[in-house]
């Protein structure tokens, strides 16, 4: 759990009351985005933890780019569009597959080392990609692409880079805009006056028990600009992973898709390759299948999927070639005890991404004036149903760069000196019971809302997640906060931001829960990251998106029929 805000005692920089921007979080969508504005803007970059800490910097496989000559945008659309499911935005996955090649370019002008053969950039074959259009940097594609961006950053006098800033909400005006962000920073919750907030916050991995994300991931955006009142769009759909570590004490470390595209093999204890019983391309097929293929097949064989695994072989591989592309994820690996140059991994499915998010357009406005979103908070329309390799940190780049004509909205006047008093908080959170809930909290959302989901599951955890929503809200801090206004902040007294900030999480998590839960509950069929075993076929008259605002829950142009 994110605590380094009152953990840390080295001196950080004052955070400024008032910027032309702000971004909030430290992956590729937020450095991206805070390096494309323009340079006139005072940019404000919070993170509520380390700049390296996020899921970018985890990511591995690569960015997905038409840039070879028997590839074209064209197949790039096509391929996005099937993995989608029927729920792309066809015009917003055409502007992204034709923005992938200049994208790149900038990357390499900006110094990202993508791995190259001979003269030309190297490309690898992901799952449901039609061509070998994933370039990469070994295995640690991310954290090339976030450690370029956070130099460029550093380099940027407009921009003032803080960490350890967790934002706890948006300020809104009554007119319904969005003017700035509610922060706990250095032992204080700050008002912070902005003419445009962009949120890249990334996902919310950390809702479920089993999940590649970083601990940071804990659906913050998508939670405070669901309590702000904004559009929110296709939460049902969280990406399961196929392959990731699974050992007892080892975290589930993500085992790139790109290691099967390089020739891998998913086997089971016979060392048969079983995925070709449920798909034609076995491994190689779309990250939900073969995600439910594992699930289906340990079902299958009598085994509990929630604490079983299958194989990752990796000996077709040349041993040299393994070296070269996955120093990573051999080094991982045989820190746990495991050679896959001379054995297989055992590998389970583990939540990975979330399709859903806030809903934008093309250039990452929300529906709330002065308010945008980027990256895997945002919702564009170009995942659809089931993201395609390799997406993601393009999807970063692509919209991030949008933001060069961010239109700010009009000066406001505060001139009223923020009111500030000190708020003892010395209570602990597992003398309230909410240290339990976050304990338990994942391990429902897996259990209900995991691979397979069903009707009665869905709606018992609903139920309970509002139960303690209920008992969150009970809590002293959350009645204290309750009352907090613009320019309204607080001196904590010692040791208390620690709390304060695992609340914020928490209130969150579970905001994020009870959203995934409902939407999941309310799509009556199968369809891309969403399984229903009790609708177990994609429907028709599903092929909307869903919709939910404030207590408004919709699918988007289709009659639903009971």
């Amino acid at each position: 759990m994110t605590n380094s805000a009152a953990a840390s005692r080295t001196p950080r920089p004052p955070l400024s009351l008032q910027f032309d921007a702000i971004v909030v979080g430290a992956g590729a969508a937020g450095l991206y985005s805070a390096l494309c504005l323009p340079s006139s803007l005072r940019v404000g970059l919070l993170t509520k933890d380390d700049l390296p800490l996020s899921a970018s910097d985890w990511a591995q496989g690569g960015i997905a780019a038409a840039i070879a000559p028997d590839d074209s945008p064209i197949l790039h659309v096509e391929d996005t569009l099937k993995a989608g499911a029927g729920l792309c935005d066809e015009a917003a996955v055409r502007f992204l597959a034709e923005q992938a090649p200049a994208c790149v370019r900038s990357l390499v002008t900006l110094g990202v080392a993508f791995d190259r053969h001979r003269d030309d950039l190297a490309l690898t074959l992901e799952a449901a990609h039609s061509r070998r259009r994933v370039l990469h940097a070994a295995d640690t594609t991310g954290r090339a692409v976030v450690s370029t961006l956070s130099r460029q950053v550093a380099g940027r006098d407009n921009i003032t880079a803080l960490s350890n800033v967790f934002v706890l909400d948006l300020w809104l005006d009554e007119s319904g805009c969005c003017r700035g962000v509610c922060v706990l920073y250095e032992e204080k919750i700050t008002w912070v006056q902005a003419r445009a907030v962009i949120l890249a916050t990334g996902g919310g991995g950390q809702v479920f028990a089993k999940t590649t994300n970083p601990s940071v991931s804990t659906g913050d955006g998508v939670a405070i600009a669901a309590r702000a009142g904004a559009l929110l769009r296709d939460l049902e759909f969280v990406q399961f992973h196929p392959t990731a570590l699974t050992l007892p004490e080892a975290p589930r470390f993500l085992i790139s898709e790109a290691v099967r595209g390089e020739g891998a093999h998913l086997v089971d204890d016979a060392g048969r390759r079983f995925a070709f019983d449920y798909h034609p391309d076995g491994e190689l097929a779309p990250r939900d299948v073969v995600s439910r293929a594992i699930f289906s097949y340990l079902q299958s064989t009598g085994a509990d999927p929630a604490d079983s695994h299958v194989w990752l072989d990796c000996r077709p591989i040349a041993p040299d070639q393994l070296q070269r592309r996955f120093p990573n994820i051999l080094s991982v690996c045989r820190r746990w005890g495991i050679d896959p140059a001379q054995e297989p991994i055992p590998v389970a499915p583990a939540a990975h991404y979330w399709m859903g998010g806030i809903a934008t357009d093309l250039q990452g406005r929300t529906s709330i004036p002065g308010l945008y979103a980027v990256g895997e908070t945002a919702s564009t329309g170009v995942h659809g149903a089931n993201r395609l390799a390799s997406n993601s940190l393009l999807e970063c780049l692509v919209f991030g760069a949008e933001l060069a004509q961010l239109e700010l909205l009009p000066p406001v006047s505060v001139t009223a000196t923020p009111h500030v008093k000190t708020l003892p908080l010395e209570i602990s959170l597992a003398s309230e019971g909410l240290e339990e809930i976050r304990h338990d909290l994942p391990r429902l959302l897996w259990k209900s809302a995991g691979i397979c989901r069903e009707a009665a599951s869905l709606q018992e955890a609903i139920a309970q997640v509002q139960e303690w929503k209920q008992l969150e809200t009970e809590f002293p801090l959350a009645q204290q906060m309750q009352h907090l206004r613009p320019m309204q902040g607080y001196c904590l007294s010692s040791g208390a931001a620690t709390w304060l900030l695992e609340w914020g999480e928490l209130r969150n998590l579970l905001e994020v829960a009870e959203l995934i839960l409902k939407s999941a509950a309310f799509r009556c069929e199968s369809r891309g990251g969403h399984y229903r075993s009790d609708f177990p076929q994609m429907r028709s008259q599903w092929t909307g998106h869903t919709l939910i605002q404030g207590e408004r829950l919709w699918c988007s142009d289709i009659a639903i029929e009971d």
